[in-house]
C-alpha cells in the first residue's frame, strides 16, 4: 500500500529529534500503524494486542508537538496522607528503636503504650518508614556472626544414601512422634513406625518421648511386624540419639536422620499421623488413662494393618497386600 509524504502523520517528524522512551516508542508504532492504514482503530488494536478502551485513551491524551503526553501517568493519590503524629511521638519512636535495634513495631507499640501514648501498631509501623525514608533512622549493619549450635556427630546414624534401595517390605520404617493432649493439662506422646511398602503400622503410646522409651518402643516394632526390619528412618529429635541409636546397632538395623526441616521426607508416618488422630483418638470413647489407651491402641493397630482398606494398595489391607507379595516371590521362586 502506497503512502503519500503528505498522508505521514507529524509525529514521525517529531520523533527523530527527540529521544522518547521506550514506552514512548511503543505508542508511536501504535499511532504509525494506525495512521498508515487508513485510521482504521479495529485493525491497530488487533495488530497490537490491545483493547479499544485502552488505544481510544491515550489517542485522547496524544499531543504530537509534545512526546511527552505519551508518558504514562504518575498513579500517586492526588490527596497523600499526611501524618497524623506529633513530633514528640516521632522522637520517642527514634529513641526505642535506635536502643532496641531489632525489636519490631508490635514491641515498640507495646512500650509506647505502657508510657501512656495512644498508639496503634500500624502507626509505630508508618513512623518508622518515614524516619527511614527521611535518613532520619538509620538500621545497623549485619554481622555475620554463627551462634547456632553445633550438630553432634552421630555415632550410628547417618544420612540415607541416595543408592538405597526400597524394594520390599521392610527395607525403610519411617518412624516419628505425635504430641496427644486429649485432657487439659495431659499431654501423651504417640510413636508411629510405618513401613513405606506395605504400610504396616506399630503404633505406640508413652508419657514422654525420651531415648529410653524410643528403644523400648523399638523393641516393639521389631515383635509386631511380620517381617525382618533392615533400616529405620528418624528425623534429629532427641528422643531417636543415645540408647535408641545404640538399640538399633546392636539389633543390625540401619539408622537414617533426615536433614533439618525436613519432614516432607517421611510424608508416609506424616500421612499416618493424621490417620490415628482422625480415625482412633477422635472417634474412640475412652478414659484417657494409659493403660486405656494403650489397650484400645493394641486393637486399633490390627484393626488398621488386617481390616481397613488401603487406598495407596488399591483397597488392600496390608495383611492382604504382604499375603500376595509373598505368594508372588514363592511363585517367582519355583518357576
Amino acid at each position: 500500500m502506497r503512502i503519500r509524504s503528505g498522508a505521514v502523520p507529524h509525529h514521525r517528524r517529531i520523533s527523530r529529534l527527540a529521544d522518547p522512551s521506550r514506552e514512548v516508542q511503543l505508542k508511536l508504532k501504535w499511532f504509525d500503524f494506525y495512521y498508515v492504514h487508513g485510521q482504521n482503530a479495529t485493525a491497530t488494536c488487533e495488530h497490537f494486542n490491545i483493547s479499544r478502551q485502552t488505544f481510544y485513551r491515550w489517542k485522547r491524551r496524544y499531543d504530537p508537538r509534545k512526546l511527552k503526553s505519551l508518558e504514562p501517568l504518575s498513579t500517586r493519590p492526588r490527596h497523600v496522607r499526611q501524618p497524623t503524629w506529633p513530633s514528640e511521638l516521632a522522637e520517642k519512636v527514634l529513641v526505642l528503636r535506635e536502643e532496641n535495634p531489632r525489636w519490631g513495631k508490635e514491641k515498640l507499640a507495646d512500650l509506647l503504650r505502657d508510657e501512656g501514648w495512644q498508639v496503634s501498631v500500624s502507626m509505630v509501623g508508618r513512623i518508622l518508614k518515614t524516619l527511614r525514608d527521611k535518613g532520619i533512622l538509620v538500621e545497623p549493619r549485619y554481622t555475620f556472626v554463627s551462634t547456632g549450635k553445633r550438630l553432634k556427630n552421630r555415632p550410628y546414624a547417618v544420612r540415607k544414601p541416595k543408592d538405597h534401595v526400597v524394594q520390599q517390605a521392610g527395607d525403610l520404617v519411617q518412624l516419628d512422634t505425635l504430641d496427644v493432649r486429649p485432657l487439659p493439662n495431659v499431654v501423651y506422646k504417640h510413636f508411629t513406625s510405618h513401613d513405606v511398602i506395605s504400610k504396616w503400622d506399630v503404633i505406640g503410646i508413652f508419657t514422654s518421648a525420651t531415648a529410653t522409651n524410643a528403644a523400648r518402643f523399638l523393641d516393639e516394632i521389631v515383635e509386631r511386624m511380620p517381617f525382618k526390619v533392615k533400616s529405620i528412618q528418624i528425623d534429629g529429635g532427641s528422643e531417636f540419639h543415645s540408647s535408641f541409636e545404640e538399640k538399633c546397632r546392636q539389633l543390625g538395623i540401619k539408622l537414617f536422620v533426615l536433614p533439618p526441616r525436613s519432614p516432607k521426607l517421611n510424608g508416609g508416618v506424616e500421612r499416618a499421623h493424621r490417620t490415628h488422630t482422625e480415625e482412633f483418638y477422635e472417634v474412640t470413647d475412652s478414659d484417657f488413662s494409659l493403660p486405656d489407651l494403650r489397650e484400645k491402641l493394641r486393637h486399633w493397630e490390627a484393626r488398621y494393618n488386617t481390616f481397613r482398606p488401603h487406598q495407596s494398595l488399591r483397597y488392600l489391607t496390608p495383611y492382604e497386600f504382604l499375603q500376595q507379595n509373598n505368594a508372588k516371590m514363592q511363585e517367582a521362586m519355583c518357576h
